[in-house]
């Protein structure tokens, strides 16, 4: 004789939450979804009005029936929507990932795409066992070193680098007062769009970028059709042996999150030994705040712990980090969401 046993209906609070639990957990088909659509630019291709998905399809050269179901799937969460006889249009959302946006994040989603930006994160277990990166256990090298040696990822990642932290240039460059600054060392200044941005606002201002010499090599057409060569000087180097001496001020943007903290001082002591004594640090940063609001930074720290054995840090860490080489923290300048400039001079 079968017993039955009896179950309290699911309430309808609790089936949202079961819902958005599973929604969350399906985050990862999401990102490879948005990767697909990035790489075959079918924002671009909808950027004058809605196509069929039959026309997209001849135009990128892929399965009809299955670009339509992954469309339907992405318009479920709110990135395009169908409309009748399946044709797509743009939603504020996936305008973002047309490529001649200045907030474009098509680099940043095509990058989410790549195998060796989602493989270590299928290893988060062993990074939270151990504390440590596992890219190097996956790729037999550490992250940068592996960019380095393969164009086409290094590239990739260029491009959406520069994509997330373009439009942040001019935000930077008005957040903080520079007029004092007359030479300005950025260092790991990458393809120079934020020294740049800043020396178009201070036009008494010298600056020296400064990144390894491969990335200097590549930002030297970004400074000239700036008209900003006599201004700019570009130097090639490695932020570990050494940096540019005589600034007023360094300015590292994304660069200490990067790495644990030993190898973070020793960056920062390169630059306590090479500026003016009355110099001033400017670290462009998340700054992770208390409590249990959403805050990208928290996410990017997994990122940084996986990847790079770095992190991103609280006030309280960054002042601790700094003071053990040589800073006092003075300020925090808020000035693009989720992003601050840490200010600090010298002990």
């Amino acid at each position: 004789m079968f017993q039955t046993q009896l179950q309290h209906p699911t309430s309808k609070d609790e089936m949202q939450t079961t819902q958005t639990l599973k929604q969350i957990i399906a985050g990862a088909w999401i990102t490879q979804g948005i990767y697909v659509v990035a790489q075959l630019g079918i924002a671009d291709l909808l950027k004058d009005g809605s196509k069929s998905y039959d026309e997209l399809a001849t135009k990128t050269g892929v399965d009809a029936r299955s670009l339509y179901r992954l469309l339907r799937a992405l318009a479920s969460v709110g990135i395009f929507a169908e409309g009748n006889s399946g044709y797509f249009e743009l939603t504020p959302v996936a305008e973002s990932l047309q490529s001649d946006r200045t907030d474009s994040l098509r680099g940043y989603a095509i990058k989410s795409g790549q195998a060796w930006e989602w493989q270590p994160w299928g290893h988060l277990l062993e990074s939270i066992k151990t504390g440590k990166p596992v890219f190097k256990n996956i790729f037999g090298m550490e992250r940068f070193d592996y960019l380095a040696t393969d164009p086409s990822a290094s590239k990739i990642y260029t491009q959406a680098i520069s994509s997330i932290s373009g439009e942040q240039d001019a935000a930077i460059a008005a957040g903080y007062d520079f007029s004092f600054i007359h030479n300005l060392v950025e260092v790991g200044g990458g393809n120079g769009t934020l020294i740049a941005s800043i020396l178009k606002s201070n036009l008494t201002m010298q600056g020296i970028l400064f990144d390894l010499p491969h990335v200097v090599a590549d930002a030297k057409p970004v400074i000239e059709d700036l008209e900003l060569q006599d201004r700019c000087q570009l130097v090639g180097g490695n932020f570990f042996e050494s940096v540019p001496t005589s600034g007023d001020a360094y300015l590292l943007r994304y660069i200490i999150h990067d790495w644990d903290d030993e190898r973070a001082i020793a960056i920062l002591k390169n630059c306590y030994q090479a500026m003016q004594p009355d110099g001033r640090l400017l670290l462009v940063e998340m700054v992770i705040p208390q409590g249990n609001e959403p805050f990208f930074g928290k996410l990017l720290d997994l990122q940084m712990l996986v990847n790079y054995g770095g992190r991103e840090r609280t006030q309280a860490e960054y002042q601790v980090l700094l003071k053990t080489a040589g800073f006092s923290l003075t300020k925090i300048y808020p000035v693009a969401p989720p992003i601050s400039i840490i200010e600090a001079i010298r002990l």
